[in-house]
């Protein structure tokens, strides 16, 4: 993975040193509330329900195990001894004192870490495939490109200040597994017909109240035009986008508003101006490379022959190995996901020893790398299959083995109510409740891949219209309720989910839920998936059954 150069180090602590003394400056009266707030959001801190929250950002979804001990010791020095994973594959912390922040950035920086630029409205991280460099279907490793964007984006002075935040992500497979499609910019890297690769461009994209799909403006970039085609969209954004209307201010209106063919002649304008001042080298690119060598694997892995008799000996492995486990293109070796899903937890939630549990096992079984994924969960990336039966027996150990990766308990929630100033209803309660609700239904693993997404509020943080169930919470009289939506997909697939009627109470949602997945299991056909059977037989046949006594 990539390692900070001196210039990175100094930049992040004076970083620090310059919000320090913001906030002294702030507690000691000098600073007003709104003067503050702008620095405070350049710095990843929001003021939520009981305490500020801050977010921090692990690039491209990537972690070494000594930057997960510095999370782990944060939790206990600064927060409630436990943090946050969320769907941009960065961590957020819900208890941290206003006046130790700039003591706990500092504690960050001392692992390159940082919280610059995880809110507001400028370049967010950008975010990966968790499989990246692993998987079967790779066209090429994205996170040297997606090194190359966050050094370019970091601190960026022209874009420090935009209409609205701005996100981008990159895909390197022929699957999407990064949502793609509902970023401000999609990058995909592709191959054309003479063999070359390269990236398709989409822009666009997005979640919150107004969910749109991503459109290509760009079928096929070389590399070495990678940032000066990013650089000449944001211009473009940066100088027509709404500011009068936050709302309205995101990208995907103006290419909405424009008109896809006007917004791309606009860009591709720009971007002949600029091309040839921005040329990325192939020396440039095969520096980053290097950062992200393959490890050292072990090529006798394939030669143990140990893992099938503990499928065979014992079923809950062969369970857990089944689902939360995956593929390597190295013979010998797993994928493993840690499942921040068990039915009594927070989605996305772990603890400080949690954390320090996984940062061991990614030090004896992984070469010290953990990878966040944007469905709140962690993944081991190099286990060898020799070693399967031992890291799950240390994480079943530890409640981060529950076998569901894939299924409909790997619920993507938001905190919700329980934290958030934004939100209009509860999320964590109610995941638990659904949660214990299916773990007793016998047919959970028998009807494959299911997606529940669910936001407490209109921005959509937990990616609810995308889900193939999504849940939003939403007030009525100052009650909580909560809207489904059928259908949608953040995969190669997209689709933003249909409304499947009037919100529902609270005390029914979880009723509401089990009673969608009793009527897919009636309807299907066989191994028809979720998706295919709500698009062959529509909402009525779910609609009957959901408002049957409304």
């Amino acid at each position: 993975m990539y390692q900070y150069n001196k210039q990175d180090q100094t930049l992040i602590e004076e970083r620090v040193n310059e919000f320090r003394g913001q906030t002294q400056r702030f507690l000691n009266g000098e600073l007003g509330p709104d003067q503050f707030r702008a620095l405070r959001l350049m710095n990843g801190l929001y003021v939520q329900t009981h305490a500020p929250m801050l977010r921090v950002a692990v690039p491209y979804g990537l972690l070494s195990s000594k930057q997960l001990r510095k999370l782990a010791s944060v939790a206990r020095d600064y927060d409630h001894g436990y943090c946050h994973f969320t769907t941009r594959q960065n961590v957020q912390y819900n208890w941290p004192e206003l006046g130790r922040v700039p003591d706990l950035l500092a504690e960050l920086a001392t692992v390159q870490m940082h919280a610059i630029q995880t809110s507001g409205n400028c370049l967010r991280n950008t975010s990966s495939d968790h499989l990246a460099g692993i998987c079967k279907d790779e066209i090429e490793d994205p996170r040297p490109y997606c090194e190359i964007i966050r050094q370019w984006t970091t601190l960026h002075p022209e874009f420090a200040f935009l209409p609205r935040k701005f996100k981008i992500a990159v895909s390197g497979a022929t699957h999407d597994r990064v949502a793609a499609q509902f970023h401000d910019i999609g990058v995909y890297l592709v191959k054309n017909e003479a063999g070359e690769i390269g990236f398709r461009i989409l822009a666009g994209g997005g979640l919150g109240r107004t969910p749109v799909i991503g459109q290509t403006v760009r079928p096929f970039l070389e590399k070495q035009h990678l940032l000066s085609y990013l650089e000449a969209i944001l211009r473009v954004y940066n100088l027509f986008g709404r500011r009068d209307n936050k709302y309205k201010a995101r990208i995907k209106i103006l290419v909405k508003e424009t008109g896809l063919e006007k917004f791309t002649a606009m860009v591709e304008k720009e971007w002949l101006r600029i091309k040839n001042d921005m040329l990325l080298s192939h020396e440039r690119i095969d520096e980053i490379k290097a950062q992200f060598a393959p490890p050292a694997y072990d090529v006798t892995a394939s030669n143990d022959g140990s893992l099938d008799a503990h499928l065979a000996d014992n079923s809950a492995f062969a369970k857990w190995v089944k689902y939360n486990t995956v593929e390597h293109k190295v013979s010998g070796y797993r994928g493993v996901y840690v499942s921040l899903k068990a039915p009594d937890s927070p989605p996305g939630d772990m603890t400080a020893e949690q954390l320090e549990a996984v940062a061991d096992l990614a030090d004896q079984y992984s070469f010290g790398e953990i990878r966040s994924t944007h469905r709140q969960n962690l993944v081991l990336a190099d286990v060898k299959q020799a070693d399967l039966f031992t890291v799950w027996q240390q994480l079943n150990a530890i409640k981060l083995a529950t076998p569901n990766i894939g299924t409909v308990t790997d619920m993507i929630c938001c905190p919700g109510l329980d934290f958030c100033s934004l939100a209009n209803a509860g999320s964590i309660g109610v995941a638990k409740e659904i949660n214990e609700a299916l773990d007793d239904l016998d047919y959970i693993h028998g009807i494959g891949d299911i997606k529940i997404n669910m936001s407490g509020c209109m921005n959509g943080c937990a990616h609810q219209s995308v889900g193939h169930i999504g849940i939003l919470g939403v007030d009525k009289h100052g009650e909580e309720w909560y809207q489904i939506t059928l259908g949608g997909s953040s995969e190669n697939e997209a689709a933003i989910g249909e409304r499947l009627g009037p919100s529902i109470p609270k005390s029914q949602i979880t009723a509401t839920i089990t009673t969608i997945l009793d009527v897919y299991v009636k309807q299907r056909l066989e191994d028809e998936a979720f998706l295919e059977t709500v698009k062959r037989v529509g909402l009525e046949p779910f609609k009957e059954r959901v408002y049957a006594n409304h």
